[in-house]
């Protein structure tokens, strides 16, 4: 297999597939880019996102790999949980699920986030799976004790329901992620929200489900990501903004000293949003790694 290389040819064309799997008696929708047959890269995206956000770093890997992103419980076009189980717990079984039904059996997962907590969940007990593990700005205490933990906290409680307007939509996203790109802002608002009755726009996302299991979490559903850490047998990148309230460089250092198999890289002009922030930096890791770990790793272990 040879190593990822970027051409400056354009991209041949790709067709976005869309899929449904069933997890628990709710219905889920991934969507891909790529050849069915490549190697896999499995995407989980963040708190109140959607698969698309990850349209922007899938299109240059779709030359040689296969992209899936799931719109976790709640979010996207997937089934909102009536029994609003937005726990790691549950995203570590859909994620399961979708492994299962699809039959990977070698795969890298990427994750953003709380995705990234489900990825080193499921890293930690799915060793024989795993080519390669990459995480967007995640780590043990940041989604519990950090002053980014604190900000999600306070938008979750004091998001609006409703808006009269695309314009009033995208300048609300404007005004609480300044950073991100005019495109990654308005993919939020288009894949994030939908009109409704009234000609104004709502959430997609379950919106009130998915804030009360965040602000009401009770110990037993916080998860101790430091064993997970500690536990992964992969290959794996850790990929921090630099400017990130969320996880402290720190405790990016302590994940990378705790397991020589996590490799720390920096991205500079970025926060907690990574590949919004600074796409072109976050995928030039993630290519780096790819290349120079993931594939030889897939290479050894075969499958796809």
């Amino acid at each position: 297999m040879t190593a990822w290389s970027d051409t400056r040819e354009p991209l041949a064309m790709t067709h976005t597939r869309e899929g449904w799997i069933a997890s628990d008696d709710v219905r889920l929708r991934y969507v891909e880019w790529g050849p069915p047959n490549a190697p896999a890269i499995v995407a989980l995206h963040g708190l109140r996102s959607f698969a698309y956000t990850w349209e922007p770093v899938a299109l240059p890997l779709s030359r040689q790999f296969r992209v899936i992103a799931l719109d976790q419980r709640g979010r996207g076009l997937s089934d909102w949980d009536p029994l609003r189980r937005y726990v790691t717990s549950q995203y570590v079984a859909d994620l399961e699920q979708l492994v299962e039904v699809l039959g990977l059996r070698r795969f890298v997962l990427l994750g953003h986030s709380m995705g990234g907590a489900t990825a080193l969940v499921y890293a930690s007990h799915h060793h024989a799976r795993l080519a390669g593990l990459v995480i967007e700005d995640m780590g043990p205490g940041a989604s519990t004790s950090s002053a980014g933990s604190d900000r999600i906290r306070r938008e979750l409680a004091a998001t609006p329901s409703w808006f009269a307007t695309w314009e009033q939509a995208e300048a609300y996203w404007q005004r609480i992620r300044p950073g991100i790109s005019l495109a990654a802002r308005r993919a939020r608002v288009q894949h994030g929200m939908m009109a409704d009755r009234t000609g104004g726009l709502v959430w997609r996302h379950d919106a009130e489900g998915i804030a009360h299991a965040r602000l009401h979490a009770s110990a037993h559903q916080q998860v101790d990501l430091w064993p997970h850490v500690a536990a992964v047998r992969c290959p794996a990148l850790l990929v921090r903004g630099a400017d990130s309230d969320f996880l402290s460089l720190e405790t990016a250092h302590a994940m990378s000293a705790r397991n020589h198999c996590i490799q720390h890289r920096e991205v500079a002009a970025a926060g907690h949003y990574v590949h919004d922030d600074n796409l072109p930096a976050f995928q030039a890791a993630l290519h780096d790694f790819l290349s120079r770990r993931a594939l030889p790793a897939w290479a050894l272990g075969g499958g796809r």
